[in-house]
């Protein structure tokens, strides 16, 4: 990717409309394009970081077995009003519509109902099971605030994956391997250190529910963490029931902020009922499918990472989801070997960014912080004189000489 061929440019220029560190230094670095409150268009770095964290979650959810699918955003009235969800009573976060005929459709905020609906025309005995089917889509949520930038929008990037089994057992055994399948997604984007599973209310869904809380400052939520164990409670359910029920002590627990990146409800077989999906079990005997739901907000994962990670020069990425893993600054008598540099990596499989544009210096190596890139390589005539390359990473400030041979030494060891 050169900057010089990409559309979008870097901002010098707070966004004076957004208060969330996130949505600032995104738009500066021209990751995202605000649309309006709560609704942020991806650009094609930001896209990049997207789907890598798409990747990474994918493999896990396959590695469990489960098949990836794209249900509708239209959402049938009369569907959710036999779960008694379609009443802005029970959610409030509908965004709704009318058809030509004046039926009136949702828009998808979640997507139990549905798919659940259609898993009736394909789970009739316990042969069908298990069945866990999951999808990376766009849901729309009315939400009321929308200040924290990408981290709470009114349109987003959601994985969801829906499990369906022939018992509380089988069911609760999956349920334990998608924790143990979360757990490593926010290690693996980086967030590892800083994420918790946290006991919390269901709020729409059901009574109670597991988040993944990662701990940050620009968070919403305010959970007590218990580090030893590495376990959490929302403060929406501190009491001492609870505490007692998760085999936790008040003197043990920190009080801090957090953002709930991840979360997974069981339903057991009240959602089944309500829809009508049955099967038959060994001896011919019609029982309900037990059913979980499990997300993660993708979009919101990026949010996340940019406050726990930036720093005053502006956005840091972790490797595993950076758009590029180098950053070539192509300075004054180092233009033709940066050309050179950036077509052996490239050939070696190495995602790199050169900016060829025709600025200055100080600009060029501003820019590299603001956009994050886990790896500068400025070339120059002065680095070339002094025998190679300056690199520099992106989480230190000391800065280094190597050749071309060092460098694809390094960059094969971190990738």
């Amino acid at each position: 990717m050169r900057l010089s061929k990409l559309f979008t440019k870097t901002r010098k220029e707070i966004p004076a409309d957004e208060v969330a560190k996130n949505a600032r230094l995104l738009i500066q670095a021209g990751y995202i394009y605000k649309e309006m409150a709560g609704v942020y268009a991806l650009l094609p770095l930001g896209l990049r970081v997207v789907e890598k964290i798409k990747s990474i979650i994918r493999e896990e959810m396959n590695n469990l077995g489960c098949q990836e699918l794209l249900m509708t955003s239209l959402q049938r009235k009369e569907l959710w009003e036999r779960t008694d969800r379609w009443d802005d009573k029970e959610v409030d976060v509908w965004f709704k519509s009318k058809l030509k005929n004046n039926k009136e459709v949702g828009f998808g905020w979640s997507h139990e109902e549905p798919i659940s609906e259609m898993m009736r025309g394909y789970l009739k005995s316990y042969k069908d099971l298990p069945a866990n089917v999951y999808q990376f889509q766009t849901k729309l949520r009315n939400e009321t605030r929308a200040k924290s930038g990408i981290m709470r929008g009114r349109e987003f990037v959601m994985k969801d994956l829906y499990s369906y089994s022939v018992s509380e057992a089988e069911h609760d055994k999956f349920y334990n391997s998608v924790i143990d399948a979360y757990l490593r997604v926010f290690k693996n984007v980086g967030l590892g250190k800083k994420t918790f599973l946290t006991f919390a209310s269901g709020g729409a869904f059901t009574e109670f529910s597991h988040e993944f809380q990662t701990l940050t400052e620009a968070g919403e939520d305010t959970i007590y963490l218990d580090r030893s164990k590495k376990i959490a409670i929302n403060e929406e359910v501190l009491r001492d029931d609870v505490l007692k029920k998760v085999g936790l002590k008040r003197s043990d627990l920190e009080k801090v902020r957090a953002s709930e990146v991840g979360n997974i409800f069981s339903f057991g077989s009240v959602k089944s009922e309500q829809l009508n999906l049955y099967f038959s079990d060994k001896k011919g005997q019609k029982k309900p499918v037990i059913l979980g739901s499990y997300g993660i907000g993708v979009t919101r994962l990026m949010g996340v990472i940019v406050e726990c990670f930036a720093d005053d020069g502006g956005i840091v990425w972790p490797k595993s989801v950076a758009p590029a893993q180098v950053h070539i600054a192509a300075l004054h008598g180092g233009e033709k070997e940066s050309e050179n540099l950036y077509v052996e990596l490239q050939n070696n499989n190495v995602e790199t960014i050169i900016d060829d544009r025709e600025i200055s210096p100080g600009e060029k190596l501003n820019d590299a912080d603001m956009l994050g890139i886990p790896m500068r390589v400025v070339v120059s005539s002065k680095s070339l004189e002094n025998g190679g390359f300056e690199i520099k990473k992106r989480t230190e400030k000391e800065t280094k000489i190597v050749n071309k041979k060092e460098l694809l030494q390094m960059l094969g060891n971190s990738n």
